[in-house]
């Protein structure tokens, strides 16, 4: 027996221990998988020969370096967690659409904060004018969190929290609720986005310089590590990178430039990687390109599994595997024919689950107009549920595996992907790049080649520039309460009358004397909120003391 027939033996033997040990917990759907033929269908499929470089590149699913998945069942036990993104108006109002939608079958909550929230303002602040609900629901103290999630139980349903500058404060709030429905820090389980560097690359919706945005992220990195371990404490985000108009290289390469910068920062804080590593996730966007997309999603785990084992040295498994959630892209949306946004989003949505991912969003074919409808949202999460329950994609694991064509474009994204991270690191690493505009540079001029293709009619949008309607139907489209921002701050209004404003004053001094020393933040954010200090208090005081980023 070659020593290449014994590493295949004994990482076979592995991958079936690993199997058995996770059927024991979660055991798969069938007893027996077959297609409608009869023909059974095995958990995994690979060649009849393995040799070296299948271990090396692709190995088993559960298994560094993690192509293949980072499962060895994969969806045949779990089904990724559909979490649909949500959030307009209120939160009474989110409320009843969150416990809609879990009706209908959602398995996990995606909060989507507005504009003012996700800036640090109160809805009552002359910033917020306008803009209280529009793009998600406003949240001005943990009195509107407690609104937000009434009636769900938080040690059964875990929770995405899109939230990056004020992250810590929002993440405080929901440790808030959970302990007044008696649900400990240790029991809850989500994710805070929490990813300032894309903000600064591609969105905008920063607060703070880099510096003391990174101390807050490291902040919540140890405190969770410590007191709430099933929580994802960063989401290191790619979408909005792809959102902004990125290459899908691009999305991939600047996401993980930015992960090993957090890393970075942890480290230096004094973290041990293993400590903080295993609850960092990711979130991808799922673009047009089926294929290029698929073939993204395997790269990305045996790109960050490299990393985390050559570069820092990880030894836990856990460190080692990328986790990522997928919303499908929301700049592929037309506002012409929306009814195609079905069929566009179908096929994002099938890419990540042949990808391998941990959970989904799918858009409602109503965005690129409105906040989506009752129905138009509902539609969105049946395009999960017929995926998974109907398609037989999800009775094998990796089932793109193994193709020339998949194969070789995993392979050349790495390629893409370790060469832009090379040039990142001869900058000084993901901050220094940001400071000097380089990755905002790269994206700005794809997007300008892409639009180009379009205006020329080179790129085909189908209902936009090619095979388009002269009289298009007007849908009916999901508005808000214009009183909204009244009636918010009526609210907000009522809550500082009530409170104890001494008790408030105490603990934003509190918070004040910690941002100028050098102590974790958010035991003192957490104290704040538990006394109803509000989004805006908290952030001034931080403003006060870190400054105001203005961009490059």
């Amino acid at each position: 027996m070659t020593t290449d027939q014994k590493d295949f033996k004994e990482q076979f033997e592995e991958w079936k221990a690993l199997t058995e040990k996770l059927l024991a917990k979660f055991p798969e759907k069938k007893e027996e998988f077959v297609t409608s033929s009869g023909i059974e269908i095995d958990r995994l499929a690979h060649p009849n020969v393995l040799d070296e470089s299948y271990i090396k590149k692709l190995g088993f699913p559960g298994q560094y370096p993690y192509t293949r998945g980072i499962q060895p069942t994969m969806y045949r036990g779990r089904t990724w967690t559909m979490r649909q993104y949500a959030g307009f108006g209120s939160a009474e109002e989110t409320n009843l659409r969150f416990r809609y939608l879990l009706d209908q079958g959602q398995t996990g909550l995606s909060v989507a904060f507005d504009l003012p929230t996700q800036i640090g303002y109160d809805s009552d602040d002359l910033m917020a004018k306008g803009e209280v609900g529009k793009v998600g629901v406003a949240i001005d103290s943990l009195d509107d969190m407690e609104a937000l999630l009434k009636d769900i139980p938080l040690d059964k349903v875990s929770t995405s929290m899109t939230i990056n500058a004020p992250a810590a404060v929002l993440l405080a709030m929901y440790i808030a609720v959970a302990e007044k429905q008696g649900v400990s820090q240790s029991e809850i389980s989500g994710t805070i986005q929490n990813d300032i560097l894309k903000e600064y690359i591609a969105r905008g919706t920063y607060i703070f310089p880099p510096k003391p945005s990174m101390r807050l992220i490291t902040d919540i990195f140890a405190y969770c590590a410590e007191q709430v371990p099933r929580w994802n404490t960063i989401s290191i985000s790619g979408y909005h990178i792809r959102e902004a108009g990125s290459t899908a290289s691009q999305e991939l390469a600047f996401t993980i430039a930015n992960g090993i910068a957090y890393v970075d920062a942890a480290i230096e804080a004094g973290l041990a990687v293993d400590d903080f590593a295993p609850r960092l996730a990711f979130f991808f966007n799922g673009h047009n390109q089926f294929l290029e997309e698929v073939a993204k999603f395997r790269a990305a785990r045996r790109i960050w599994s490299k990393i985390m084992k050559e570069r820092y040295g990880a030894k836990k498994a856990k460190s080692l595997q990328l986790r990522f959630h997928t919303q499908v892209a929301g700049s592929t949306l037309t506002a012409q024919q929306p009814d195609n946004n079905i069929v566009r989003v179908t096929m994002q949505a099938l890419a990540a689950v042949l990808g391998g991912t941990q959970s989904l969003h799918t858009n409602a074919k109503d965005e690129a107009l409105a906040l989506p409808t009752e129905d138009s949202a509902r539609i969105a999460l049946r395009t999960q549920q017929i995926i998974a329950n109907e398609s037989g994609v999800t009775d094998t694991v990796d089932p793109l595996g193994g193709s020339y064509y998949i194969e070789k474009l995993t392979d050349e994204l790495e390629d893409y992907v370790f060469n832009y991270i090379e040039k990142i690191d001869d900058m000084g690493g993901a901050v220094s790049a940001v400071e000097q505009g380089y990755m905002q540079r790269e994206i700005h001029q794809a997007a300008y080649e892409t639009q180009k293709k379009i205006e020329s009619g080179e790129e085909i949008v189908v209902g936009m520039n090619k095979y388009t309607l002269e009289d298009e139907p007007k849908p009916e489209l999901h508005r808000i309460d214009p009183e909204l921002q009244r009636k918010q701050i009526e609210k907000l209004q009522a809550l500082r009358t009530r409170r104890d404003s001494s008790r408030v004053s105490a603990r934003l001094e509190a918070l004040r004397q910690g941002a100028q020393g050098d102590d974790n933040l958010m035991p003192l954010i957490l104290e704040c909120v538990r006394d109803y200090c509000t989004v805006g208090e908290i952030c001034g005081v931080l403003r006060e003391e870190f400054g105001e980023y203005t961009g490059v």
